[in-house]
């Protein structure tokens, strides 16, 4: 099986106890993922998680956003949910290890999307 061509931007090369391994030496508990760039990220308890800590992953306008809860799939905000709609922005809500892959299949096709990774144990 061939892979296609890679595509540009940060990929989540594996997991470990302390967070999500990008590289052979970055590792880091929560991120923001864009089609370009990751970054730390110190989010809110699941339950207050609104527009305004996702805005760094907004640019570029995502087609959707995947949402890693934890360690177990976490019905985020209806209130986010609404907000991230009126934009014409999508969420799509799993547990954290499974939202990881999901950045990495949806970013190999190419999708324009962004990640919001709440810590593996939390």
């Amino acid at each position: 099986m061939e892979r296609g061509q890679p595509v540009n931007g940060p990929a989540i090369r594996g997991f470990t106890t302390a967070g999500y391994r990008l590289d052979d030496v970055t590792v880091a508990p929560s991120l923001l993922l864009t089609i370009d760039r990751a970054s730390d990220w110190t989010p809110p308890p699941l339950a207050e998680l609104t527009i305004a800590a996702l805005e760094p992953a907004l640019d570029p306008k995502p087609e959707f956003i995947v949402l890693g809860t934890g360690a177990r799939l976490v019905r985020p905000p209806l209130s986010l949910v609404r907000a991230l709609d009126a934009r014409g922005i999508g969420l799509e809500a799993m547990d954290s290890r499974a939202a990881a892959r999901a950045w990495g299949m949806l970013r190999e096709e190419g999708r324009p999307i962004a990640a919001a990774l709440y810590p593996l144990d939390a």
